[in-house]
């Protein structure tokens, strides 16, 4: 060997060690944090739930309508329906009742002013879509609205027939009557528009209706508006603005969920969860529940997140299916005659 050999190799051979040295260790690290980042978000070794799933009745009993041809806030849902199997209309008496035959745990129903001061339960900001008038919702008195067909609109077939028109003649409720209708029952208001003032009307509404809203649990949510001022008003409430609120705890949840931590954005707020992106929840479901809990927030499943398609509640059984028997919080609903049946043996 010559005198470059040796010098090669005593250059070469010495920091191997402290190269493997240093490997061992990051690899040790790598491992313990592995280990910490499933053991810390471990179902499994989360206490158990208490309390059996929720169901929330979207618009209560409606007609289901394909969610991609009718994707956007303002398109006419009511030209895109699915041929219709009854002649009950969302947001009636009839309606919210027919939903907590089948199993709804709180019916979700949508409130607009009148323009003489009344307040009804109707979900589009226009009649034109459902009803045999024009204009904007608020811009038409009550008698007004009383006089419409609110199944005029109805097609399933690109307005060749029209199946529920006459069927829905004078059935545009007041809030009052949805009240009655359900006068035991929580029910889930939503706010139709950023206008803090309607919080204050529907607020008169059940103080003179008598009704109990804490005792029986209803809620609120909407545009941050009349939430922010519904909270003011009845601050045991559960009021929430799922578009902002829920959006915002999920995000930074599925960020930052992994340390433990539960985010600002979710204390005494609620986390919307698709049921096809479950997988993405830190600790889902027990861990995570737990840990909403810790800091007053809900949990809301919802139907799976397709991008190009409005985002809907559960539609079938075999959705319900997905969801982890062990789960407490709330489901929200689109077919309540198809999911709450589904649900009643996980109640027993």
């Amino acid at each position: 060997m010559t005198d470059d050999d040796d010098w090669a190799a005593a250059l070469a051979g010495p920091p191997q060690k402290p190269m493997k040295r240093r490997t061992k260790i990051l690899l040790w690290i790598f491992a313990a944090l592995v280990a910490w980042l499933t053991l810390s978000n471990a179902s499994w070794l989360a206490p158990d739930p208490v309390g059996k799933p929720k169901l929330i009745a979207h618009r209560g009993v409606h007609h289901l309508y394909d969610k991609r041809a009718a994707f956007g806030r303002d398109t006419c849902t009511a030209r895109h329906a699915y041929t219709p199997t009854h002649e009950v209309f969302e947001n009636t008496p009839d309606s919210m009742r027919w939903a907590v035959g089948n199993g709804a745990a709180m019916v979700e129903v949508d409130v607009a002013p009148t323009q003489d001061g009344r307040m009804v339960l109707f979900h589009d900001w226009t009649v034109d879509c459902r009803t045999d008038g024009t204009g904007a919702t608020r811009d038409l008195t009550l008698a007004q609205l009383k006089a419409l067909d609110i199944g005029y609109g109805y097609t399933a077939d690109g307005g060749k027939t029209f199946p529920l028109r006459g069927k829905g003649v004078g059935k545009m409720p007041t809030v009052e009557e949805g009240l009655a209708a359900l006068p035991v029952h929580p029910i889930l208001f939503n706010f139709k528009s950023k206008d803090a003032a309607e919080a204050d009307q529907l607020f008169a509404i059940l103080k003179a209706s008598g009704r109990d809203s804490l005792k029986l649990g209803d809620a609120f949510y909407g545009a941050e508006g009349p939430v922010k001022r519904m909270r003011e008003l009845m601050p045991d409430n559960w009021s929430f603005d799922l578009g902002h609120e829920a959006l915002a705890c999920s995000k930074d949840y599925v960020a930052w969920g992994w340390t433990g931590i539960v985010p600002e954005s979710c204390r005494n707020g609620v986390i919307a969860i698709p049921i096809n992106y479950q997988w993405a929840y830190w600790g889902w479901p027990d861990r995570l529940i737990a840990r909403m809990g810790s800091v007053g927030a809900k949990v809301i499943v919802f139907g799976p997140y397709e991008k190009g398609k409005s985002n809907e509640g559960l539609t079938s059984a075999q959705q319900l299916a997905k969801v982890p028997a062990s789960f407490n919080g709330y489901i929200w609903v689109e077919d309540i005659r198809e999911v709450g049946p589904a649900l009643r043996p996980r109640q027993r």
